[in-house]
Order: C-alpha cells, then sequence, then structure tokens
C-alpha cells in the first residue's frame, strides 16, 4: 500500500516527465550530490577511529590489539543480526544479487546498517576495505530513491548504478574507476542510455567530494622520483610473469575467504559472536606478530584496509633499508598475514570489502617479485616500486575479472601515466590465469552458490530487466482432474490450443497438461474416453509470477521441455493469470534488441 508522501511523489514525476528516460540524468545528479555527502560522513568516520587507535598508549598497546577489534566485531555482529544480515561481508555480491533476483530493489536499513557495521570492523583494526561497504550504501539509495519515484525495474537498476558509482567515485577520487566498476561488474550493460545517468551520478560526486576538500589528490599519488621510463619489449617478459604470479596470488586469496566463510557456517555458534571469533583470531596473530617483528607503528600492518602499507611500498625509498632477502620475506610473510587477516575478518562475519586487501596483495606481491627480479638480473628489471604498483591492478584485476575497472582504478588513484602499458598487460594476463581456474569472480563465486548465474554479454541483461508482466500472455484452457481427457481434445478443436492448466475447484492451480503429452495419448485414441485428465496432467512443472525476470523464465523452459508455463498471483493464492509462452517471450526479447 503506498504512502501519501510516495503518492504525492508519484504525481510529481508523473507531471514532470519522468515516466520516460531523461528525468534520470536529473536523478543521477541528485544522487551524485547525496552520495557524496554520505561518503564523506562515512570515510570520515573510519579516520577518526583509526586515529584513535593509532592514539594507544604504547604499554597498554599489546593487550589492546585483540580487545580492539573484538569490540568492533561485535558491535557489528550485533548490528548486522538486528538491522539487515544483507550487511554481513563484502556487500558487493548482495547488491549484485539485488540486481539479477530482485529487480534491483534494496532496502534503506541495509545502507544504514552496512555504514554502522563496517565502521566497527574497519576502524577497530578489521582486515577489511571501504569500497565494498560504500557500493552497498551507494546502491541501496540510488535503489530507494528509484522505488519512491515508482521508476521501472530497468531504472530502478540505472538508479542504483548511480548511487554505487558515485559512492566509488567519492571515496577513491576516481570517477572514471566508478563509472566501470558499475558497467562492468554491477550491471554488465553499456547501452548509451545506462552509461549516461551513471556518468553523471559520478561526476557529480567528485565534483562535490573535491570541493569539500579543497583538492584533487590521488589517494597514493607517486613522489617525484618515481620514474619508470620508457616501457621496451625486453620487459614484456617480466611483466608477463607477474600477471601470472598475481592471477595465482588472487585465487589464492579467493579460494582462502570461502574456504573461511564455509567453515563458519558450519560452525554452531550465534551469528552475534562469529565476528567476535575472528576478531579475537586476528588479535591473537597481531600480538604474534607484534613479539616477533617488533614495528614501529601502534597496529600490525595487516591490520585495517592496508593504506599505510601501500603508500611505502610505492615509495622508492622503502627498498633502501635492508637487506634484499630481508626485504623479500618480509613481503612474502605480509602477503600471507593479509590473506589470513581479510578471511578471517570478512569469512568471519565482519562487514568490509575486498577491494582494499586486493590492492595491498598485489603491491607486496609486486614488491617482492621486483626484488626478486632486481636480484636475479632477468631481462631489463624495473623498480621494486614499480612491480608494486603494476601488482595491485593485475591481483584487483584477477579478483574481479574486470581489467578494465582494475586498470583505470590504480590509474586514478595514483596518476601514473607511465606505467600503464605494463599495467594493463598485467591485468589482463592476470584475469585469464584466474578465468582459467575459476569461471567465478570473488563477487559471482557467492552468487553462483546461491544457484544465480551471472552472465556477460548485454542480451542476459535485456533480460534480466524484463519480468512476465512485461510479456503479454495466453489465455489459459482450464480442466479440472476429474475431467475426461475427451475435453482436452474438445478444447484443442475449439481454441487451438497445444497446453492446458489443471485447476481444483475453487480454480486454484494444480498441474498442467502439455500438448506432448495429449500427443502420446492419442497414439491409443480408443482409451481416450476411459481416461481422466488427472492421468496425464504434470505436477512437476515450474510455476512464474509476474514480477520474474525474463531470465528466471528462460532458465525454467530450458530445464523443462514444454511450450508453456502458468504464471500465477504473486499473491500465492494459486489462482492462474494466464500461459506465458517461449514464442511470446524470445518475440518480446527480440523487440528490445531492436529498441536498443
Amino acid at each position: 500500500m503506498r504512502t501519501p508522501v510516495a503518492r504525492r511523489l508519484r504525481r510529481l514525476s508523473a507531471k514532470l516527465g519522468f515516466e520516460r528516460d531523461w528525468y534520470l540524468v536529473l536523478v543521477a545528479a541528485a544522487i551524485g550530490i547525496i552520495t557524496a555527502g554520505v561518503a564523506l560522513a562515512f570515510m570520515k568516520t573510519i579516520h577518526l577511529t583509526e586515529e584513535a587507535a593509532e592514539r594507544l598508549p604504547a604499554n597498554a598497546l599489546l593487550w589492546m590489539i585483540p580487545l580492539v577489534p573484538m569490540a568492533g566485531g561485535l558491535l557489528a555482529g550485533v548490528i548486522v543480526y538486528f538491522l539487515a544480515g544483507e550487511a554481513r561481508g563484502h556487500g558487493v555480491p548482495e547488491v549484485l544479487y539485488a540486481i539479477h533476483r530482485k529487480k534491483s530493489r534494496i532496502k534503506l536499513r541495509v545502507a544504514i546498517a552496512k555504514w554502522m557495521s563496517a565502521i566497527c570492523t574497519i576502524g577497530s583494526g578489521g582486515s577489511a576495505g571501504a569500497e565494498g561497504p560504500i557500493v552497498q550504501i551507494g546502491s541501496a539509495m540510488g535503489s530507494k530513491i528509484g522505488q519512491l519515484l515508482h521508476a521501472n525495474p530497468q531504472n530502478t537498476g540505472t538508479l542504483l548504478g548511480c548511487g554505487a558509482a558515485a559512492g566509488i567515485a567519492s571515496v577513491f577520487n576516481a570517477p572514471i574507476a566508478g563509472i566501470f566498476f558499475v558497467l562492468e561488474i554491477l550491471l554488465r550493460d553499456f547501452s548509451l542510455r545506462t552509461f549516461t545517468p551513471i556518468v553523471i551520478a559520478s561526476v557529480f560526486s567528485a565534483v562535490c567530494t573535491q570541493a569539500y576538500l579543497g583538492e584533487n589528490e590521488a589517494i597514493f599519488a607517486v613522489v617525484e622520483d618515481f620514474n619508470i621510463g620508457a616501457f621496451t619489449a625486453l620487459e614484456i617478459p617480466n611483466y608477463l610473469v607477474l600477471g601470472v604470479v598475481c592471477g595465482l596470488a588472487a585465487m589464492v586469496f579467493i579460494k582462502a575467504l570461502y574456504w573461511t566463510e564455509d567453515r563458519y557456517a558450519r560452525i554452531n555458534l550465534h551469528p552475534i559472536l562469529k565476528p567476535i571469533t575472528g576478531a579475537a583470531l586476528l588479535g591473537a596473530i597481531g600480538i604474534g606478530y607484534v613479539l616477533l617483528m617488533e614495528p614501529q607503528q601502534n597496529m600490525p600492518p595487516f591490520f585495517s584496509n592496508g593504506y599505510p602499507v601501500i603508500k611505502s611500498l610505492l615509495s622508492p625509498e622503502y627498498y633502501g633499508h635492508g637487506s634484499d632477502g630481508r626485504l623479500l620475506m618480509a613481503l612474502i610473510v605480509l602477503c600471507g598475514l593479509k590473506v589470513v587477516a581479510t578471511c578471517l575478518t570478512i569469512g568471519s562475519g565482519g562487514s568490509g570489502g575486498v577491494f582494499a586487501p586486493s590492492l595491498m596483495l598485489g603491491a607486496c606481491v609486486g614488491g617482492a617479485f621486483g626484488i626478486a627480479v632486481d636480484a636475479l638480473g632477468w631481462g631489463h628489471p624495473a623498480s621494486p616500486e614499480h612491480y608494486a604498483l603494476v601488482g595491485m591492478a593485475a591481483v584487483v584485476a584477477a579478483t574481479t575479472h574486470a581489467p578494465l575497472t582494475a586498470i583505470l582504478i590504480v590509474y586514478e588513484i595514483t596518476r601514473s601515466y607511465q606505467i600503464i602499458l605494463p599495467l594493463m598487460l598485467a591485468a589482463v594476463i592476470s584475469t585469464v590465469v584466474s578465468q582459467l581456474i575459476s569461471r567465478q569472480s570473488i563477487y559471482t563465486l557467492k552468487l553462483a552458490r546461491r544457484g544465480v548465474r551471472v552472465g556477460a554479454m548485454s542480451d542476459l541483461t535485456i533480460l534480466r530487466r524484463l519480468s512476465v508482466s512485461d510479456v503479454p500472455l495466453d489465455r489459459p484452457a482450464m480442466v479440472h482432474p476429474d475431467d475426461s481427457a475427451q475435453r482436452l481434445l474438445e478444447l484443442s478443436e475449439e481454441s487451438s490450443t497445444g497446453d492446458f492448466v489443471v485447476v481444483d475447484e475453487q480454480d486454484h492451480y494444480v498441474g498442467m497438461v502439455t500438448g506432448d503429452d495429449l500427443r502420446a495419448a492419442l497414439v491409443y485414441r480408443e482409451a481416450i474416453p476411459l481416461l481422466q485428465v488427472n492421468e496425464l496432467q504434470r505436477s512437476d512443472l515450474p510455476v512464474v509470477t509476474p514480477d520474474d525476470t525474463l531470465d528466471v523464465v528462460l532458465d525454467k523452459f530450458s530445464r523443462h521441455d514444454v511450450h508453456s508455463l502458468a504464471v500465477l498471483d504473486e499473491s500465492g493464492s494459486g489462482r492462474v493469470l494466464g500461459l506465458i509462452t517461449r514464442s511470446h517471450l524470445m518475440r518480446k526479447y527480440q523487440d528490445e534488441l531492436n529498441r536498443d
């Protein structure tokens, strides 16, 4: 039932012409501005909590290392459990699930829960990033605005993408990467009517963020002496090998993360307590690291988002301290610790993204590879910091299976165009390696486990934005279970129909008699008067509702070789609304292809 506010918005949107696509540009601009403010407040709060943790007194540090993450895990567990279970984990799979199975509808309380739980997790030292939360927060806001305007499913999905793109543009100061993250990973739709509003939202968000901060600096802006020189053919083998290594490292990360999630799913423990155990294990590893390594910083480097470590690994000064052997071993150990820390944080039910951990993992792998190449004198070696930067893009590309997004975002957060050629090469190679090992990315693997298949082509996008209500239905020929099979022949001659819907005395759906079943019975035509409908009916056929998307319906058709399926009232009453046929579905699909 619509609220008075919703009805007013509906009338206003109709008066302003919001039933047409052009209004998306105006709404996208508003989403960009709103999301920029939300993202700035989100990041500011995380920075304040991180700074509070860094100011801990030295004598209290050791016992605070496990207690602070455990407190954050407890708060995150409570928030997620009581507000929105979708806020658990790294967020992007839940957004994809909403796009493909919920017609892009996300509840606003998911954004609130994600906001609070991510701040608790990341700010207390949990190994996670801000990109997953801000994507889910921005997506929920865009989706809610689309719902308030009663936009159709396609436009609601576009507005959802506007919120996600605006969030990334603000948090990373990377408007181009925000656009392609949505187009390449979330919507997988590069049509102009989707592209235009997402660009508007991303630009407005970046402009508002830069205006508030008073600067336009890259997060990981490289130092002035970060000079790679001309990229030569002699370096190609090195970056090819780096791409392979990063692809393998990314797959280890993905397998470890989902292995941890599976183990925690089997533990008979209350959902609120699971993030606490993950934080406790993280704290125990942190204590061991501090006691063994005696680091100068307050918190272990594999805690939180890892931004300070990334900045160090992109600085030439970092590689001037200590022997190459010790640095190489330290980076390899740090790689392993970051993987374990992220798996414990997110796999146990904490709230945060995997993008920042992937960046740090890539920087560590690339830096270690650069040290090894320099020591062995392979080909024409570059400096380790160059390999660290390329490694960031390669690992992100391999985990997300989105090389274009990875290339653009690493470029925008470093502003180093000189490294773009080897960066592109390694990112593509790492993606190929990861796809050879697994067809699913770190985002889509969770969906695949739920039975949701995420395709890569625009035609699948079309099917997902259309629903059964968009397809003309055939009038059903209805019979009762105790009717004679002769009745089927009479109806077939009268209405030229091939499939029949079987209903009970209250006209509730019971099953179907397909044309193939009737034709099989006609082999023994003399027995037709003796047969009843219930002897021919099939009760194993799936049914659909008007809200089901066409990709779901097409999947049901492919699993059951029938010409039509019954469409039932979405209220669950069992009332038959009509029949959807393969031919009508494909005709609607072809019409939409011609429109695009």
